[in-house]
């Protein structure tokens, strides 16, 4: 099967079931994202004194959803990954940071080719709950992150004074890694 990724003329599909091909591929083909991180053309590399535009696209992990009045503007998966895809076939954008489904879906769909990818490795604490602070690891490993190949990942650690989770989670180790299938 031949994935393309949305034309960059801002027109979005507005069928539902356009991205549910990506569903099969994962359950009948389980390693067709590790292939695809494999044949990824890499982007040509990062340039001294050049600023890179990298989208951010982890946010819908932690269930941050709101983009200015709309509090739920990421929650359409549909969209988010239409809206990527156009982001992405711009040429003045580098590359993206997302969670690891985001990323394994534009993989499958080859529209980081080309492109800077970073993985995003924690996010656990959901958005405007009392535990928001204890940011454990819940996404990519550096270990998962190099096997795709990644450029690199994104650890953030949050630090509320008033919170006693904070102490918890920089005393957390990562969990342990679990790195992609291998590719034959």
């Amino acid at each position: 099967m031949t994935l393309t990724p949305i034309a960059s003329n801002n027109a979005v599909d507005d069928d539902p079931r356009r991205y549910e091909h990506l569903s099969t591929i994962r359950l009948e083909d389980p390693e067709a994202i590790a292939r695809a991180a494999t044949s990824r053309r890499r982007h040509p590399g990062l340039k001294s004194g050049r600023q890179n535009f990298i989208v951010a696209a982890d946010h819908p992990a932690r269930g941050a959803l709101a983009v200015g009045n709309d509090p739920v503007a990421m929650a359409d998966r549909r969209q988010l990954l239409d809206r990527l895809q156009i982001a992405l076939a711009n040429p003045a954008v580098n590359g993206v940071l997302a969670s690891p489904d985001i990323m394994d879906d534009l993989l499958l769909l080859g529209a980081l080719d080309g492109k800077l990818v970073f993985g995003s490795m924690n996010r656990g604490g959901l958005a405007g709950l009392v535990n928001e602070f204890d940011d454990r690891f819940t996404g990519h490993t550096a270990a998962a992150l190099e096997a795709l190949g990644a450029d690199g990942g994104k650890m953030l650690t949050r630090i509320c004074l008033g919170d006693p989770d904070t102490v918890v989670t920089l005393e957390l180790p990562p969990r342990p890694s679990t790195p992609w299938p291998s590719v034959s």
